[in-house]
């Protein structure tokens, strides 16, 4: 099948009012009269929120499996079926807006109908206070931006020896679900998104409807089984003036390499061969090869994206029938208002997920102080980034016998062979001088230098600021060493570069950096301790330093993993711009995110290292939430009616609490010598634990919860009604009320302890009939019992544990523990307790 194609004539379909050339001039909407983009929701319910009830009732555990998992009904095709709909909402918000605005300018950006029922619209904050006094809109929101937060991470997890054969082999591994991508596009050229590459059958799941857009950047041809969907959203960047067309693709092509990454991550096929800078690095494959990719690109190269165009990117991935949804992204500042779960793209979000789809995000990349959390709602999978076994060491050996380790994908020298060694300083033609160009020691242009001093040595560069600016390249100080037919090429860091963390990068040629400063100084006292000068003159008559590159092409397994990445976002879940902590645990798990190899875009310019590269190796939180992604379509394969906190539980409750050495996971603490600076993690840190993708496909027990739950949640948050009401036409007082404490989630997170708390929560076998005990581990200042203590579950069936926890001091430092299930068929169930301020009986201090 080719896929469906929408030839994509414009830029941006929008609809017009009265338009004037002031109209795009973009400002924070503070009120001077100029224009910004506002997202609206009408109080009339979308269309996801109508079928949503056809499903509502339904009983998703029966002996474990779906009633009918091979005929299981999917309600979003019901909605999908009529599609005039859409243009029937369309009309009646551009009906409001022609009344409202009567004969003003603006411009209608989108119309939300799927998820939310409403429209983004670049209007003046004068004409905003308008739409928000019509009975007909419940809410009126600023736009705001956004940003982005492999080879063996798949046998890390386990997936080739127990996942993949549980799903019948990585050849049907994730077949028939399709992860939603709101991300930066996708390169379709890829051969991770190939649909040739298997003989069996490969058809388009019969639930998406999702189209391809046609461009010159995005011809037709570019989907095909594997890629069955693609679009991308600008509106609100296009607006503001600041899209770039010749650089940002108005297009689903991927200019930046971030979404062709990601995708890959989840999704790529098996097998594919990783070859960087003429070197192979093994053979990639997603998490769920044979799962579908549907990309909806709203983040661009140049400015990142904002809320109105990610909105929209959610809103039609849940229409088309995505199964996942996956974002690599975060909000650039923590959202405004009563509580951080209100704001559009949660609320979508909570949308997607009362139709079914599991949503999961980025921690985001702010790590590792407290509460640096970018990721907020309790409906929201949200996942922080570990490392994982493998890692690339290279070394320089100097010729007083020094060893010096330091990072760069690259060969080394002749074994047994000793090079000279010379400073790019020392190799200056006669026109060149450090008084022209300070930065001729970083080695960017091969005119500068003296080729018959260079011939034949290792040239010593410097590593500056301005090479993590993208100022310099190692890439251009490699090829300055070839043009000068240097042997190889050492670099030093600039002892003003402190702290910095380097991720091994590709090399042509032998070469190294060395990233500490300390280690550096020791490279420049051996080279300048033996340089030989004339007494008069002082100039050098001999460089006596010679050195021999081990190189760095050749990884190991023998490192402690996973460890929790210092730069990956921390818990406690900041529930207000006040810092106070809500009652959810954030992240809820941890999964491999540095140092990942996966797809890259032919014109990907995020790293300029890896610019005209295939793949590329990189680090964060966005490496992670993809992993998740990919997990989640091999639990939906497996389990098809499993809701979306089903498929949480699963996750959370099998991760794994110790590093493949049995010690405990650890987490790096600061940004300066992470593996320094460490101790073991607690559930701010990794949430449930690390992901184990094979347990999870059998957990035994899960902890379920539904939109009703969420809404009832929300409504429990003091001065929260009218929000609720704006957000989703719902009324509180209609609605029962719980704290966050009473969700029915996979742990039990208490922001303040006053004296007592019983705190319930609810399991259902979806195993065969098995006994459990429990145990459990008390926070530390906290005594609790668990009842009961020893249970037998049947089969579908529900058991209801009661939690009793007593302050015993009072403190305001959090403490943590933990309450097992052990079942007598091997299944184990984990919840991880946290508790932060504990306040007992007799306290007369304030916390």
């Amino acid at each position: 099948m080719e896929g469906v194609y929408l030839v994509h004539l414009v830029v941006v379909v929008l609809s017009f009012g009265v338009l004037a050339g002031t109209l795009c001039q973009v400002d924070d909407g503070s009120g001077n009269g100029t224009t910004a983009v506002y997202i609206v929701t009408l109080k009339q319910a979308p269309a996801s929120h109508y079928y949503g009830e056809l499903a509502k009732n339904t009983n998703v555990f029966k002996h474990g499996v779906p009633r009918n998992p091979k005929q299981s009904h999917n309600p979003r095709n019901d909605s999908r079926s009529n599609q005039s709909s859409s243009s029937y909402i369309a009309r009646v918000h551009d009906s409001l807006l022609r009344r409202v605005l009567r004969g003003e300018k603006y411009l209608k950006l989108y119309s939300y109908h799927y998820l939310i029922n409403g429209f983004a619209v670049l209007v003046t904050p004068e004409q905003a206070d308008k739409l928000s006094r019509r009975k007909e809109v419940a809410n009126v929101a600023l736009d705001f931006s956004v940003r982005t937060a492999t080879t063996h991470t798949p046998q890390f997890l386990g997936l080739p020896q127990g996942a993949w054969p549980k799903a019948g082999g990585y050849e049907t591994a994730g077949e028939g679900i399709v992860i939603g991508f709101i991300d930066t596009g996708i390169d379709p050229s890829h051969p991770s998104f190939s649909d040739d590459s298997s003989l069996n059958s490969y058809p388009v799941p019969s639930h998406f409807s999702g189209i391809c857009e046609v461009t010159r950047d995005f011809p037709s041809g570019s989907c095909n089984r594997k890629l069955i969907g693609a679009r991308h959203f600008a509106a609100s960047a296009i607006t503001r003036g600041i899209f770039n067309s010749s650089q940002d693709y108005a297009s689903p092509f991927d200019g930046d390499g971030h979404g062709t990454h990601t995708a890959s991550v989840a999704a790529g096929n098996h097998g594919i061969p990783v070859v960087v800078a003429r070197h192979h690095f093994g053979n990639a494959s997603g998490m769920a090869p044979r799962a579908h990719v549907a990309v909806y690109k709203a983040l661009y190269k140049s400015f990142g994206g904002f809320a109105a165009d990610v909105v929209a990117a959610i809103d039609q991935a849940a229409q088309d029938g995505v199964d996942v949804i996956s974002l690599s992204i975060t909000p650039n500042r923590r959202p405004p208002g009563i509580a951080t779960f209100f704001n559009p793209i949660d609320m979508a979000l909570l949308s997607a997920v009362k139709a079914g789809i599991f949503a999961v995000q980025a921690a985001g990349n702010t790590g590792p102080s407290p509460k640096s959390m970018s990721s907020f709602s309790p409906w929201i999978f949200t996942v922080g980034a570990a490392s994982h076994d493998r890692a690339y060491s290279n070394s320089i050996i100097l010729g007083n016998n020094v060893t010096i380790h330091g990072v760069g994908l690259a060969p080394g020298t002749h074994k047994n062979t000793m090079l000279t060694l010379i400073s790019a300083l020392h190799a200056l033609n006669n026109e060149t001088t450090v008084a022209t160009d300070m930065y001729v020691g970083e080695c960017q242009d091969s005119s500068n230098f003296n080729q018959d001093l260079v011939k034949g040595n290792l040239l010593i560069c410097s590593y500056s600021i301005r090479f993590v600016l993208g100022l310099s390249t190692i890439q251009q100080a490699i090829a300055t060493a070839k043009n000068l037919s240097a042997a190889g090429v050492v670099f030093y860091m600039d002892p003003f570069v402190i702290g910095f963390q380097l991720n091994p990068i590709p090399m042509r040629v032998p070469g190294i950096i060395i990233p500490s400063p300390d280690d550096s100084k020791v490279l420049l006292q051996y080279y300048n301790s033996s340089l030989e000068r004339n007494e008069t003159t002082k100039k050098i008559t001999r460089f006596g330093s010679v050195a021999s590159i081990l190189g760095g092409l050749k990884a190991n397994y023998s490192n402690s993993a996973p460890k929790v990445m210092f730069y990956s976002a921390r818990g406690p879940d900041p529930e207000d711009n006040f810092l106070d902590d809500a009652d959810i645990l954030k992240p809820n798990l941890v999964a491999p995110g540095n140092l990942i190899w996966a797809a890259w875009s032919s014109l990907g310019t995020d790293s300029v290292e890896f610019q005209g590269e295939n793949f590329a190796l990189m680090s964060g939180t966005s490496m992670a939430a993809p992993h998740i992604a990919g997990l989640a379509a091999l639990i939906k394969q497996k389990f098809p009616c499993f809701s979306p906190a089903a498929i949480a539980s699963a996750l959370s409750t099998t991760a794994s609490l110790y590093d493949n050495n049995g010690g405990p996971i650890m987490a790096q603490r600061a940004y300066s010598n992470p593996d320094i600076n460490q101790s073991p993690a607690t559930p701010f840190d990794m949430g449930s634990g690390f992901a184990n993708a094979t347990a999870a496909l059998d957990p035994g027990l899960i902890f379920d919860s539904s939109y009703d739950d969420y809404m009832s949640f929300l409504c429990g948050i003091n001065g929260s009604s009218p929000v609720v009401l704006n957000y989703t036409g719902q009324n509180c007082l209609l609605n029962s009320t719980i704290n966050g404490t009473d969700l029915n989630l996979p742990s039990i997170t208490i922001a303040k302890l006053y004296q007592s708390k019983t705190v319930q929560r609810s399991v259902t076998n979806i195993a065969g009939y098995e006994t459990y005990r429990v145990g459990w581990s008390a926070p530390y200042g906290v005594t609790i019992k668990v009842a009961p203590t020893r249970f037998c579950i049947a089969s579908g069936e529900r058991q209801t544990l009661s939690v009793f926890f007593d302050a015993k001091m009072n403190s305001s430092t959090a403490s943590y523990g933990r309450i097992g299930l052990f079942g007598d068929q091997g299944h184990v169930v984990n919840i991880p307790l946290s508790v932060i301020v504990k306040v007992t009986y007799n306290t007369t201090t304030n916390i």
